[in-house]
């Protein structure tokens, strides 16, 4: 990293800009900048999930996935730069394949809940599926790399599966979504 902050309030902001990466400036509501809070934002919910209670190894994966959201913003940040490898997304289908092994087949849909910490998870795998569709929609006027794309979609992939392992964790079930219920008067 070239250039690290100093000082927070610099003011070159005021104009409705912020710089990138590279130097560059561009309008703070432009589809790239939009896109990089989304991860920013995602990554931040991210940061909660992993204050709740649930297992080392999953509290160690969640960090090192937040690690990668950090050089998914730098790639977003420097047009043109690449940090997001598709070892990146590898690692998340065997994690996806880790933790859904251990649960049972999904006969209904499920309501987001149960366990403070598979609540959390649910809010991150919904922020993340915003992120996806705002990278997507950056990808539409620049180049960006596949892996992006693919990085979110399998993340909110493991976001729902990690919803479902941290409710057994806390000793839950899944909150089914019942298509049969009748309103309460």
């Amino acid at each position: 990293m070239g250039n690290r902050l100093t000082k927070i309030a610099t003011r070159t902001g005021d104009d409705g800009t912020t710089g990138l990466g590279d130097g560059s400036r561009v309008a703070k509501d432009s589809a790239r900048v939009h896109a990089l809070g989304e991860v920013d934002e995602l990554n931040s919910h991210l940061g909660l999930l992993v204050c709740e209670e649930m297992p080392t190894e999953m509290r160690e994966d969640l960090i090192a996935i937040q690690h990668d959201l950090f050089d998914f913003g730098g790639e977003l940040s420097i047009p043109g730069y690449a940090m997001i490898a598709e070892s990146h997304v590898a690692r998340l289908d065997k994690l996806l394949e880790k933790y859904n092994a251990e649960l049972p087949a999904l006969k209904e849909f499920i309501l987001p809940g149960g366990s403070r910490a598979a609540a959390q998870a649910h809010i991150c795998r919904t922020v993340c599926r915003r992120a996806e569709r705002s990278v997507i929609a950056l990808g539409k006027t620049e180049v960006l790399q596949a892996q992006l794309r693919q990085y979110l979609n399998r993340l909110s992939d493991l976001l729902f599966v990690l919803s479902r392992v941290l409710n057994r964790h806390a000793g839950m079930d899944d909150v089914l979504w019942s298509r049969t219920r009748q309103p309460k008067d």
